[in-house]
């Protein structure tokens, strides 16, 4: 899959709109209001909360306005509540919860050789704690992820080709989704504001080829969060993102994928990372058939400069050096409930000294597929991990599907911070056994295509670094659970 782009725009959110002012007045105070009423409204009708995504071109939305063919409008609102009891964080409360509650609007108009799109989010959180690790991840009100223009050029970049050049704001999903994504068990998602050349041919072959700035998610300060406060997001060339990705077919079900991203960041974008210049080339070799062996190895590499910490943190900017690795072998079963057992293991590297990075940075990728859920859990990324397991998926029936899985988390460098976490040893003496992860999933279409409900279980099993490093919390182990419900118009 290449990108969601505007036909499944109301599938997932993203944040990102343009601007250096925030929206005050009474008028965004009433449509604040009524935006939060109508989903209040929504939940309790709704029953317990959610968060799949499933949109159509066209969604209810599109055929009770009577639109034409050349409109595509659609929409989604979803709410999911979560409960975290335990911690991996260093400085979050340990017990926490947040009603997470997410508006989506998209149109698209066809011109013919030339489409103008645009979507609309509202992302709030409720009754989390003081001391919530909640931020712009789950808050982003008021805000628009895509607004673009896209041009179809035909065949002129090759018979049997379909290719086309959008220029605008854009969500993207590239490849596997591990370096460039458009979150979906996310609140609030990431945009791209810039210019993405695609090219579609037979037998699934595709390239594309962008240059963008990702927007900078606003506000970060914890008053503006607990208050949902509307702040239009920021993007500029002090941070961008470019790179090229092509796939093509190899015998039968198999596929290649090749890709190199670039990231330019100059300043401070992000609180805990800045001054980064990130080459990032990779390969991804995979087989996905409905029935019999599937398989998938993916290799990065990140090279280049960066500060591991922020400008005013007194760190200087030195030479990365880092690496990732995922690799699964499993086998779709036929017939009855098809289940699909599946091994694997991901690997990337930490810090090991001082004067260069060698934790890998996972750029913009998604991480619920593979790590879990994140928001108020999360507590695995793609840095500074070793990290074997085992899944299971099966579908009972059409429109049910569960999920289960169990990993090892292990540090690849002992003196760095673990994952996703700030827990950190530099003496090492805490050891590498990062500790236990098992999680659970149901999802059920109450309604094709409409009304999706999705429940979840994770348990985070302490090993030894996150109970003695210095830095660590509470030593009790992390339970997690959510529920959430999606409504697709």
């Amino acid at each position: 899959m290449v990108d969601i782009s505007s036909r499944m725009a109301g599938r997932d959110f993203e944040e990102a709109p343009h601007g250096t002012s925030s929206p005050t007045g009474a008028g965004v105070r009433k449509l604040t209001n009524i935006t939060s009423f109508g989903l209040l409204a929504l939940l309790t009708v709704a029953m317990p909360s959610a968060a799949v995504a499933q949109i159509t071109d066209d969604g209810l939305l599109h055929e009770a306005v009577g639109a034409p063919d050349n409109w595509h409008l659609s929409g989604s609102v979803r709410a999911r509540f979560e409960a975290i009891d335990g911690q991996f964080r260093e400085d979050a409360v340990n017990r926490d919860q947040v009603l997470a509650l997410r508006t989506t609007l998209f149109a698209e108009y066809d011109a013919g050789p030339v489409r103008f799109g645009a979507e609309f989010h509202d992302a709030r959180a409720y009754f989390q704690r003081r001391g919530s690790s909640v931020g712009t991840d789950v808050v982003n009100a008021l805000e628009f992820s895509q607004y673009y223009a896209q041009g179809d050029l035909g065949e002129a970049l090759g018979s049997n080709s379909a290719s086309y050049l959008k220029a605008g704001r854009m969500t993207m999903q590239l490849g596997s989704e591990r370096l460039v994504a458009r979150q979906g068990f996310r609140t609030s998602v990431t945009s791209f504001t810039g210019l993405r050349l695609t090219r579609e041919g037979d037998d699934d072959r595709a390239f594309v080829a962008f240059w963008t700035m990702p927007t900078v998610r606003l506000p970060t300060g914890t008053t503006a969060i607990r208050r949902n406060r509307p702040q239009w997001d920021r993007e500029n060339t002090n941070l961008q993102l470019f790179g090229v990705f092509n796939r093509m077919p190899l015998a039968g079900e198999t596929r290649l994928e090749t890709y190199v991203y670039g990231l330019i960041e100059r300043g401070e974008s992000q609180a805990d990372r800045s001054d980064r210049r990130l080459f990032t080339p990779g390969v991804r070799l995979f087989a996905r058939p409905d029935q019999g062996m599937t398989f998938e190895v993916e290799a990065m590499a990140q090279y280049g400069r960066g500060r591991d910490g922020s400008p005013d943190s007194g760190k200087p900017v030195v030479p990365v050096e880092a690496y990732g690795f995922h690799g699964d072998v499993g086998y779709r079963f036929a017939g009855g409930w098809k289940p699909e057992l599946t091994a694997f293991l991901d690997y990337y590297t930490g810090n090991r000294r001082e004067d260069r990075i060698g934790r890998f940075d996972t750029l913009y990728g998604a991480r619920r597929f593979e790590f879990g859920p994140t928001e108020l859990f999360g507590a695995a990324d793609r840095s500074n991990m070793l990290s074997p397991g085992v899944r299971l998926k099966a579908t009972p029936t059409s429109g049910l599907s569960v999920m289960g899985d169990y990993r090892l988390l292990r540090l690849a460098s002992a003196v760095d911070r673990f994952s996703n976490s700030d827990v950190r040893d530099a003496t090492g003496r805490a050891g590498r056994n990062a500790g236990q992860q098992v999680q659970l999933q149901v999802e059920y279409e109450l309604v094709a295509d409409i009304l999706a409900l999705d429940l979840g279980y994770a348990r985070l099993f302490k090993g030894r670094f996150l109970r003695e490093a210095p830095n660590a919390p509470d030593p009790r182990d992390v339970s997690y659970g959510y529920a959430s419900i999606m409504f697709s118009f």
